[in-house]
């Protein structure tokens, strides 16, 4: 978790990073298959301010995929 946080003032993210260290959410969302997955598969939702999920990216570039979901936005 220190990691995140460093990496996110480097960064300068005006948000807070998820670490999800048991990966409960990865497999809730599919981008893990167990618990014992050494990382997460490139995937993206974007969630509506109802906490719905709007739109599902199953394969991310990571290139092309900032341009695709502010198209979207």
């Amino acid at each position: 978790m220190q990691e995140n946080a460093a990496f996110a003032a480097k960064m300068k993210f005006p948000y807070p990073l998820l670490c999800d260290v048991d990966r409960a959410i990865g497999l809730a969302y599919g981008a893990c298959s167990t618990p014992q997955d050494r990382s997460a598969r490139r995937i993206s939702y974007v969630i509506g301010p109802d906490g719905r999920v709007r739109y599902a990216f199953p394969k991310v570039d990571p290139k092309s995929h900032p341009a695709e979901v502010l198209a979207l936005v």
